[in-house]
C-alpha cells in the first residue's frame, strides 16, 4: 500500500509502498477514502524533521538530556548507534481519516465490515491506503456526510474541545483569534451554540472567508485599531470569551487577549501559542486563563486510547471519541460547511505537491488539503523489494552453514542493538523484516537488503529458505511465535523473557520435548536473549569463582517506567520481574553454575504484599549448588547513577562487575582490574556469535532447561510478592 513517510533525520518526504498494518485486538482495519491535510500541525513536524542536529537539540533539550544519561551508562558508541536508527526510522504523517472498515478485532462490537467510519489519531489515522485504528479512535459517520468531510474530524474534535473548555453560553461574545483551519471551524462552531463572534487573523482573505460562513464581524490584526473594533462589536463591554486557534511562538496573541476581554473573562488557548502571560494585566481583570488538550478527555491516556477502556458517560460526558461523533452530527445538520473549507485536492501519489502549498518557496492560499484514495485496492502483507540475486542462489546453494534469517518485530532494541551486530557476520543474510505497522518492516528491509517486508508474521515462517527467525516483539507474542518458528522447524533467538505467564512456558516446554524426538530432521535451536552471560567480564567472573558455593549480590537502579507503560501490562510486556529481572536470575546461574531452587521477595510497599509495588524489590534466591543470591531493583532512584552492579563473594576472593565497564578482582591481597573505555561489555555481539556458532555446530549456547529454569524463577518471584513466603523454583 501506499503511505506518506518521513525521514525525521533528514525530514526528507516521500510516498512509499509499505505493508498494510495488521488488524490487533480492540481495533478495526480501514480502507481509506479521504484524509486530511492539517497544515499548522504537520508543518511543524516538518520544520522540525528539516532542522539541523543543533537546531533539533534546542527544539527538544528533553531529549537530549536523557540521550547524554545513556551514553554515560551505556558508552558513546552503543547509544550513537541507537540514536541514529531513531532518528532514522520513517514517521508517518497525518492523523485524520475517513474510510470503509474492512475487518474488525476481537473486543469490538460496535462496528462492522463495511461500515463508515471517520478515524483520528497520530500514528493510526495515518495518510495511508489502509489503516489500523484503535475501537476508541473511530466514529461511524452520518449518512448525509461525504468522506470527504468525515476526514475533518480530528480537527473538528480539537474545536469542539476548546469551546467546551469555554463554557460558551448563548449569546456570548466570542473573539476567535486565528483563522486558519482550526480557527474557522471553531467559529462556526461557537456561531451554531447561539453566540456572537468577532473572528482575528493577520490574513484578511482568512477573515473575509469566516463571514462568508455567517461570522458577523472580524479584521485582519495589522488593518485597523481590533482593540477598538473588538469594543464596538461587544457593545463596550468587551468579549465574554477568547479562543485563541493561531499556531505562533509569539506571545502577542496572550497579551491583546487580555485587552478584549472584559472583567473576569475566560481565555481558552486551543492552538499552540506563546504562554509568557502578563501577570499585571490579568490580574487586574482577573481573567481565567485555560488550556486545551487536542480532542479532548482520552487523549494521550493509553488505556482509553490504545485499549480501547471507555470513561463512563454519566462521570465523563464529552470524550474524545464522544466530541468526534458532535462534531459529525453538526456537520449532518448543515451547521458546520466544511466542502468550502476545502481548497485542495489531491490523491495520494499527489501527496509532495500537497505538501508543497505549505513548505515551498511559493506561498498559496489554502485552508482544507485532502488526499483522495483508490478504496478498491486489496494490498497484499507483503512487499517484494528485491529479487534474490544468482550470487545468493549460489551462495545459499553452496553453503550449508549459511544463517538465512527472518526478523519478527523491529523495534528500538532490534534495529540499534541486534542487527547491526548481525549485519557484520560472515555467511549470514537477512531476508526479511515483519513489522504488526508495516511501516517500520519497509526502512528495515531497505536499509538491510532484504528481499521483502511484512506485516504478517507467519509470511516469515512460511519461507522455506528462511531457516531462522529472530524474535524481539512485545513479550506476549515472544512464547506463541518460538512455538510455531520451532514447529516450523526453524532456529530460533528471541528477546527475553520466553514467556510471560507458566501456561505460555509449559506451551513452549511441550513443543521443545516434541521436536527434540522427531528423527531425520535437524532440531531447531532455541536461544532466549540473555546476553549478560556472555560478556568477557561475566566469562572472567565466573573462571575466577568456578568450583565453589558464591554469595551473590546484585543491585539493578533500574528507572522510572509509567504505569500506563504496555512493560507494567500482564497481558503485554508481564511486568519488570518477568520482563527484567530474568536477566539477572540467568548471570548468577551462570556465574555459580547452578539453577534456583527457592525465592523470596519483598515488595517496597507500607501496607504489605496487597499495596506492592513490582518494581522496587529485594528478592532473596537459593540455587542448587548452594549459592546464595540477592537482587536488589529499584526504579524510585537518580537515573543518572549507575544501572547495574554486581558483587560476588566465594573462595577467599571478591569479584565486582560495576555497570558492565569495570571488572575488579580480589584474592589474597591483591588486586586486578579490568575497564572498558568506549562502551558498556553487555556481551551482545558475543551472543549473537555464540547463537551463530551453536547453530552451526548443533549445540544450543545456553541448555535449554537453564533457560525455562530462569524463566520459571521470575513467576516463583511474583507468586512469592503475592503470598509474602518462600517459592520453590518447580520448572517444568
Amino acid at each position: 500500500m501506499k503511505a506518506v513517510l518521513q525521514n525525521f533525520r533528514t525530514g526528507e518526504l516521500a510516498i512509499s509502498e509499505v505493508a498494510p498494518p495488521a488488524l490487533q485486538s480492540g481495533g478495526i482495519i480501514i480502507s481509506s477514502a479521504a484524509s486530511l491535510v492539517s497544515a499548522g500541525t504537520e508543518k511543524a513536524v516538518i520544520e522540525l524533521a528539516k532542522m539541523n542536529p543543533l537546531q533539533k537539540a534546542r527544539a527538544r533539550p528533553d531529549l537530549v538530556r536523557k540521550v547524554l544519561n545513556r551514553a554515560g551508562q551505556e558508552g558513546i558508541l552503543g547509544t550513537a548507534q541507537i540514536v541514529m536508527n531513531l532518528v532514522s526510522a520513517p514517521v508517518p504523517l497525518g492523523y485524520s481519516c475517513a474510510g470503509r472498515v474492512t475487518r474488525v478485532g476481537d473486543q469490538v462490537a460496535e462496528f462492522q465490515p463495511g461500515d463508515r467510519v471517520a478515524c483520528a489519531g497520530l500514528g493510526y489515522a495515518n495518510h495511508a491506503e489502509v489503516n489500523f485504528v484503535p475501537r476508541n479512535l473511530a466514529v461511524l459517520i452520518p449518512v448525509n456526510v461525504s468522506f470527504e468531510d468525515a476526514a475533518y474530524v480530528a480537527v473538528g474534535a480539537i474545536a469542539m474541545q476548546g469551546v467546551r473548555q469555554a463554557d460558551l453560553s448563548v449569546g456570548e461574545n466570542v473573539v476567535v483569534f486565528g483563522l486558519g483551519l482550526l480557527g474557522q471551524i471553531t467559529a462556526q462552531i461557537c456561531s451554531a451554540s447561539g453566540c456572537r463572534v468577532f473572528g482575528i487573523d493577520l490574513d484578511l482573505w482568512k477573515v473575509q472567508l469566516a463571514k462568508k460562513f455567517g461570522m458577523p464581524a472580524g479584521q485582519a490584526l495589522r488593518d485597523e485599531d481590533v482593540v477598538a473594533a473588538v469594543r464596538t462589536f461587544t457593545r463596550e463591554r468587551g468579549a465574554d470569551k477568547i479562543l485563541i486557534t493561531a499556531a505562533t511562538a509569539s506571545n502577542e496573541p496572550v497579551e491583546l487577549a487580555a485587552e478584549l476581554a472584559r472583567d473576569r473573562a475566560c481565555i481558552v488557548a486551543v492552538g499552540d501559542v506563546g504562554l509568557n502571560v502578563p501577570r499585571r494585566a490579568y490580574y487586574e481583570k482577573e481573567l481565567d486563563l485555560r488550556l486545551s488538550r487536542s480532542t479532548g478527555p482520552g487523549r494521550y491516556d493509553k488505556s482509553y486510547e490504545e485499549k480501547g477502556v471507555d470513561y463512563p458517560i454519566s462521570y465523563i460526558r464529552w470524550t474524545e471519541q464522544r466530541n468526534m461523533e458532535a462534531f459529525l452530527d453538526l456537520v449532518a445538520q448543515e451547521k458546520i460547511q466544511l466542502t468550502p473549507l476545502t481548497t485542495h485536492r489531491f490523491s495520494i501519489d499527489q501527496a509532495e505537491q500537497a505538501y508543497a502549498l505549505f513548505t515551498g518557496k511559493e506561498q498559496t492560499r489554502y485552508i482544507g488539503i485532502v488526499l483522495e484514495y483508490d478504496m478498491g485496492k486489496e494490498p497484499s502483507t507483503m512487499v517484494n523489494i528485491r529479487p534474490e540475486s544468482q550470487a545468493e542462489q549460489t551462495a545459499s546453494t553452496n553453503r550449508q552453514d549459511m544463517l538465512r534469517i527472518g526478523i519478527i518485530g523491529a523495534g528500538q532494541f532490534a534495529q540499534g542493538v541486534l542487527m547491526p551486530r548481525l549485519r557484520s557476520m560472515r555467511n549470514l543474510s537477512i531476508v526479511g523484516v515483519a513489522t504488526g505497522s508495516g511501516l517500520t518492516a519497509r526502512a528495515v528491509a531497505d536499509k538491510y537488503q532484504c528481499r521483502f517486508c511484512t506485516s504478517d508474521y507467519s509470511e516469515i515462517l512460511a519461507q522455506p529458505d528462511i531457516n531462522t527467525v529472530l524474535i524481539a516483539t512485545r513479550h506476549n507474542l515472544h512464547a506463541p511465535y518460538v512455538c510455531e518458528a520451532v514447529e516450523a522447524n526453524k532456529h530460533v533467538f528471541v528477546e527475553k523473557p520466553l514467556a510471560i505467564d507458566e501456561e505460555q512456558l509449559k506451551e513452549v516446554v511441550e513443543v521443545h520435548r516434541r521436536q527434540q524426538s522427531v528423527e531425520g530432521v535437524t532440531r531447531p535451536i532455541i536461544m532466549v536473549g540473555f546476553n549478560r552471560r556472555f560478556s568477557p567480564l561475566a566469562t572472567q567472573l565466573r573462571k575466577e569463582f568456578s568450583g565453589t558455593p558464591l554469595v551473590m549480590n546484585y543491585r539493578i537502579n533500574a528507572g522510572f517506567i509509567a504505569s500506563d507503560n504496555w512493560v507494567h501490562d500482564p497481558s503485554l510486556g508481564g511486568g519488570r520481574i518477568v520482563g527484567e529481572v530474568c536477566h539477572f536470575i540467568d548471570v548468577m546461574q551462570f556465574i555459580s553454575e547452578a539453577a534456583p531452587v527457592q525465592v523470596f521477595a519483598w515488595p517496597l510497599t507500607n501496607d504489605g504484599p496487597a499495596r506492592a509495588t513490582f518494581d522496587n524489590v529485594s528478592i532473596q534466591l537459593r540455587f542448587a549448588d548452594g549459592s546464595l543470591g540477592t537482587i536488589t531493583y529499584v526504579a524510585n532512584g537518580d537515573s543518572s547513577f549507575p544501572k547495574e552492579r554486581l558483587e560476588v563473594f566465594g573462595g577467599g576472593g571478591v569479584g565486582v562487575i560495576d555497570n558492565w565497564r569495570r571488572l575488579e578482582i580480589r584474592r589474597g591481597g591483591k588486586r586486578s582490574i579490568r575497564r572498558r573505555v568506549l562502551g558498556a561489555a553487555k556481551g551482545y555481539t558475543e551472543e549473537l556469535r555464540a547463537f551463530v556458532n551453536g547453530i552451526r555446530h548443533g549445540q544450543a549456547p545456553i541448555p535449554f532447561n537453564s533457560m525455562v529454569a530462569t524463566t520459571w524463577a521470575t513467576f516463583s518471584i511474583q507468586e512469592s510478592l503475592r503470598i509474602g513466603r518462600a517459592v520453590d523454583v518447580a520448572a517444568p
